[in-house]
Order: C-alpha cells, then sequence, then structure tokens
C-alpha cells in the first residue's frame, strides 16, 4: 500500500463529509450571527461573546481545510467489492489471541479508527502486522508492552 495515499472505506468518506456540512452549514452560520451581533454592541476588546466567537471561526475554517484536503485526497476503497485471502485494507479479521480470546478488528483508513469499535487505522502497528497474511497465519504483533502471538481465524470483506 502506498503510504502517502488516504485511503478511506466509504462510510468514513462519508462521515467526513457530514462533519464538513454541519461545521459550514449549521455551526458556523451561528457563530457568524454572533459574532455580528457582538460586533453590534460597540467596544470589541473586551466582549467576550465577540472574541470566542472570532476565534471559534477561525477553529472551524481549520478543521474545514483540513476536512476539504481529507475528502479530495480520499482514495475510496469499498470493502464489499474485496476479493481477498489475505488480509488487505477493508478487511474485517478476527483472531485468537494467546488467552484464547477471539477479537475482531476492521482495517480502515487515519480518519476512521475507532478501536473501541474494533477498527484500526491501516498504518497502526496491529494492522501492519495483520496486512498480507492469510487464515491460519501465525503473527506476532509489537506492541509497547511486548510482543503478542496472535493466530488469524477469519477475513471477511463487508
Amino acid at each position: 500500500m502506498d503510504q502517502t495515499k488516504n485511503y478511506i472505506t466509504p462510510n468514513g468518506l462519508e462521515r467526513l463529509k457530514t462533519e464538513y456540512n454541519e461545521l459550514m452549514h449549521i455551526e458556523r452560520p451561528k457563530i457568524v450571527e454572533i459574532v455580528a451581533w457582538a460586533a453590534s454592541n460597540g467596544d470589541r476588546s473586551e466582549n467576550a461573546d465577540y472574541q470566542y466567537g472570532k476565534k471559534r471561526l477561525r477553529e472551524i475554517d481549520k478543521r474545514a481545510r483540513f476536512l476539504i484536503k481529507r475528502i479530495e485526497d480520499a482514495e475510496v476503497v469499498d470493502p464489499v467489492h474485496i476479493k481477498s485471502s489475505k488480509v488487505v485494507f477493508g478487511a474485517t479479521v478476527t483472531i485468537l489471541n494467546e488467552e484464547e480470546n477471539e477479537i475482531t478488528y476492521q482495517i480502515v483508513g487515519v480518519d476512521e479508527f475507532d478501536p473501541k469499535v474494533g477498527k484500526i487505522s491501516w498504518k497502526s502497528p496491529v494492522a501492519r502486522a495483520l496486512l498480507g497474511k492469510t487464515h491460519g497465519d501465525e503473527v506476532v504483533i509489537h506492541k509497547p508492552a511486548g510482543d503478542e502471538h496472535v493466530t488469524i481465524e477469519k477475513i471477511e470483506y463487508k
């Protein structure tokens, strides 16, 4: 995989677009309205509504620029269309750890990872260890707490 590309699933791309639209079409207009009202009150140097509003507008604009760049650079990969016996981007992988516990991860883009629900970035140490492996492979995952040996139980693309 090309380390410079912004690989993302269709759901991840949709979340970025939704966040951008909420910022630009819901939150930003509200803040602009507050800033305009605060500016009409006179002295802006001691007007907290005005100062906070201007600061929040800068934050929104910065985040919006970031989101646009990520959306423009997105390389969408739909796991549903992948036919592979190996672990690649978009795979949902079930592993068996040393304690015989099953753990399931979906390998997703850096903008959509959420370890609490089993979504890990394809650049994470766990995903890098799994990428390219097949069902039944034993894998060593290098973690800060030490190496973990796991076995790949199942690979799905959904």
